[in-house]
């Protein structure tokens, strides 16, 4: 899907107008500061994902669980 490109200063001026055609067209909008694209504005899309095949393959090795964290000394709460 295409994406239509406008500069910052045209999307302040007309951001709600910019928002109304992105929910019925579906099309994302570039802005752009000084010629440079900065951001995307695009639809919502939910994904329901298990959180627990976001996270595989994240930790790639760990070896020792037991081990501290950091070399530095806690002081234990009195």
């Amino acid at each position: 899907m295409d994406s239509k490109t406008v500069s910052k200063s045209e999307f302040k001026a007309k951001a709600l107008e910019y928002f109304r055609g992105i929910e019925t067209s579906g099309q994302s909008v570039v802005v752009t500061d000084h010629g440079r694209p900065t951001l995307e504005v695009r639809p919502y899309r939910g994904v329901n994902r298990n959180p627990l095949d976001v996270l595989r393959a994240s930790v790639v090795r760990y070896d020792n669980a037991t081990d501290p964290v950091a070399e530095e000394e806690w002081e234990a709460a009195q």
